[in-house]
């Protein structure tokens, strides 16, 4: 059974020698580099399961566009979930559900049916909890510093993308693509589990305040948290403005991450080489992801995003004209900054927008939105790949490219909502 408070609170009469949140923050570092590292190597997987099981790339893509869909309707329930009872059970049970999605990757898969349970559908169900409630959380320890902060959680998926895919590439060539899955599952269950139970929902359990300010006495987290109601919130523009935005970002950032190394070895680049290129885009992720945090606290969310919007802009365009091996590594670099500053920002810009009264289920909405766009990308990628005659992922590039700008231009129209201004009921 889920506990209302996932600890006691300290007493408010002593003084904590560590701001806590500083924790919290490293705790979810650990959790997104493990989930979001594993997913992002499905690109390396890619190739061994064509072989193995001769299906087209549209049927395997197709299970990584039903898990991002599963991942937007989980983070619905979980980010209302986690608003009420904290992360730290609910986070440990979706590290249990990927690691076991993985094992099984490992020990049963032999028809499509259990491809899409395993990694779409288990696998989907547990990511469905790491970027809304790990998110939503930073944002309750932090205000001052919600971009910065925020920046460095989602640095840990940058660091799963940099060094996964490159561990995933090794683990292939030692264990075979079965063996590797077995592993990974296995240390996905161990590390997230254990990284969990550092999590607490708000500083108020902890006899604290955001950014480390005077100690506040427990339940005293309706006094801290201001904004917009959920049912505020979905009558605004705003929200629908932002949801839009990131479903082209997420139909962007799912069809490259699916299909960028097949795309490689289809120019004739080794496997290796492919895997090396989601490396880089993490690499590069990493320093988007700072950057554009911390340029969100100083200049506002909107024009950061709108700065990742023309990186991405510019990336896109030069996939479009690109064949030869350090294009491609130029497209990864610009791509990768982009990406990990559009991460970096979703949930301080909905915080900005609507505040942190009901953050965990706008931001759910938000991310669900984003998956939509997520779903249908990889897939309708590897369709087009397939019917075209030669074989190309020509218009899937194209069609990136016209969503990215169409992203910029409605970002270009948000404005606030000034919830600082409103207080709970």
């Amino acid at each position: 059974m889920l506990n209302k408070q996932d600890t006691s609170p300290l007493s408010p009469t002593r003084k904590p020698r560590l701001f806590y949140g500083y924790i919290v923050v490293m705790a979810a570092v650990v959790i997104q580099a493990i989930t979001w590292g594993m997913y992002s190597a499905f690109g390396v997987f890619f190739m061994p399961l064509l072989i193995e099981f001769g299906w087209s790339r549209a049927t395997i893509s197709g299970a990584a566009s039903l898990c991002e869909i599963l991942i937007g309707l989980g983070a619905i329930v979980l980010g209302g979930l986690s608003d009420r009872f904290g992360p730290r059970t609910l986070m440990a049970a979706c590290g249990l559900v990927i690691g076991l999605g993985y094992l099984l990757m490992w020990s049963q898969l032999n028809t499509v049916w259990q491809l899409y349970l395993f990694l779409g559908v288990m696998v989907g169900i547990g990511l469905s909890g790491t970027d809304v409630m790990l998110l939503s959380t930073t944002a309750r320890w932090f205000v001052k510093k919600r971009g910065m902060m925020s920046g460095i959680v989602k640095i840990g998926t940058g660091v799963g993308m940099l060094a996964v895919p490159l561990v995933a590439t090794g683990l292939i060539s030692a264990y075979d693509w079965d063996g590797a899955y077995k592993i990974m599952g296995a240390v996905t269950i161990a590390l997230v589990v254990l990284a969990a139970q550092f999590l607490r929902r708000d500083p108020s359990q902890m006899g604290q305040l955001p950014d480390g300010g005077e100690e506040a006495s427990a339940g005293s987290v309706n006094s801290t948290e201001v904004g917009l109601s959920f049912r505020e919130a979905i009558h605004t523009s705003q929200f629908w403005v932002i949801c839009a935005a990131y479903l082209t970002i997420f139909f962007c950032a799912g069809t490259i991450l699916v299909h960028i190394a097949p795309h490689a070895v289809d120019l004739g680049f080794s496997a290796t080489l492919a895997g090396a290129l989601i490396s880089a885009i993490g690499g590069a992720s990493i320093v988007g992801r700072l950057i554009m945090g911390i340029a969100g606290d100083r200049v506002g969310n909107k024009q950061a995003l709108i700065i990742c919007f023309v990186v991405l802009i510019a990336a896109v365009s030069l996939l479009l004209s690109t064949e030869e091996l350090w294009t491609l590594y130029l497209f990864a670099a610009c791509y990768g900054f982009a990406h990990g500053g559009f991460f970096a920002l979703m949930s301080p810009t909905v915080a900005a927008l609507f505040g942190t009264r009901s953050l965990g289920v706008i931001l759910g909405i938000v991310i669900f939105s984003g998956t939509v766009g997520g779903t249908i990308g990889p897939v309708l990628a590897g369709y087009i790949f397939d019917v075209t005659d030669p074989h190309s992922y020509g218009i899937a590039f194209w069609i990136l490219l016209s969503l990215a700008i169409t992203g910029c231009i409605s970002v270009m129209s948000l404005r606030s909502t000034s919830p600082e201004r409103r207080t709970a009921d």
